[in-house]
């Protein structure tokens, strides 16, 4: 966009300025690392550095050819600004970004001085060009004292210039008879009163025209003022409007945030509404619980004594347990007796079988 100040060249830096009072310690202007840029402007054909600190301008410096930017160490450098009477200081976090904005610097100041020159240029051709000659129809009369042009001085000032009459010449010796005669001293008496009218008229007209320069004056500082008021709004606007993703993103995050917020409430409310009602039936629960008690009681009392049937039985079926083990053991004895018996039998039907067969 013609006739706007735009960015250039940016880079990311820690701001610093100079202590006024001793003039020796760096106070420094920013938290955090903050964007520091060059603008160009192409109308007035300037460049300037700006950095903004969120919505505050903490560098709004014009270059000018009598700048140095000095290397102070590997990541700090350094220029004084005599227009904003103080020092800036910038801190980076490589080598190679504090070498990039000090050929940048070196950069913009050459330009900066070639456009003085051109500037300067211009000037001396429009100081020393030929002042316009007077419309035809516009003639002075001869004994009408003339009014030196108007020039602009080397400045750019518009100085107006006093007037000062030629010297009249004084009338030959040959020509004292006409001019002493009745008429042309009527005429030239005329003429004389009409030429100190018109000085009168020139003489106001001169010093409204001192007063309305110097008025001009006061109201082209007042617009120049307000222009820059107006470059630098601009600018911070500029500045401002990179912010703006991150702004409505931290909006975004904010509106979840506060619906998150505000589900967790409805969640609250209803749990409070559970408590009141959980408390409205404390009675219940009391008298479920007494009733709970005595049957716990209740309970106590029937374990003990299914606790003492149960040793009972177990008593009984200790002693069951003795009874049959005696009862094996007399089986056992029995089953004994009754094996010794059988092999005796056994073997005396063997023998009587035998003794039949020796009979026969």
């Amino acid at each position: 966009m013609a006739g706007v100040e735009q960015p250039i060249y940016s880079t990311r830096a820690h701001v610093f300025q100079i202590d006024p009072s001793t003039k020796k310690n760096w106070l420094p202007t920013s938290k955090h690392a903050v964007t520091v840029s060059f603008f160009y402007d192409s109308t007035r054909n300037v460049y300037r550095i700006i950095s903004l600190d969120g919505t505050k301008a903490i560098i709004n410096s014009t270059i000018s050819p009598n700048m140095t930017f000095t290397k102070t160490s590997q990541k700090f450098g350094q220029w004084a600004d005599s227009r904003a009477n103080t020092v800036y200081g910038l801190g980076f976090s490589t080598e190679h970004h504090l070498a990039k904005f000090a050929e940048k610097f070196a950069e913009y100041k050459e330009a900066a001085r070639q456009a003085k020159e051109k500037s300067q240029d211009g000037k001396m051709e429009l100081a020393n060009s030929p002042s316009q000659e007077s419309p035809a129809g516009e003639l002075a009369s001869p004994l009408t004292p003339m009014t030196p042009p108007t020039m602009e001085n080397i400045n750019g000032t518009d100085e107006a210039c006093e007037i000062t009459p030629e010297p009249r010449c004084e009338p030959s010796h040959n020509a004292l008879s006409f001019t002493h005669s009745p008429t042309m001293t009527k005429h030239w008496e005329a003429e004389l009163a009409a030429l100190k009218g018109n000085n009168a008229k020139l003489t106001t007209a001169l010093l409204e025209s001192t007063a309305n320069v110097k008025q001009w004056k006061q109201q082209l500082s007042a617009y120049q003022e307000e222009a820059e008021r107006l470059h630098k709004r601009v600018t911070e606007l500029e500045c401002q409007s990179t912010q703006i993703p991150v702004i409505k993103s931290q909006k975004t995050e904010l509106n979840q945030t506060i619906e998150e917020l505000e589900n967790t409430l409805k969640a609250k409310e209803e749990e409070m509404e559970q408590l009141k009602d959980q408390v409205e039936n404390t009675n219940e629960l009391l008298e479920q619980r007494d009733s709970l008690s005595q049957k716990l009681h209740d309970t106590e009392l029937h374990g003990r004594v299914l606790e003492e049937q149960l040793l009972g039985a177990e008593q009984r079926l200790e002693e069951s347990q003795e009874e049959q083990e005696n009862f094996k053991k007399s089986l056992r004895s029995l089953l004994e007796l009754l094996d010794g018996k059988i092999f005796e039998l056994t073997e005396l039907r063997d023998s009587l079988a035998k003794l039949m067969e020796e009979g026969s």
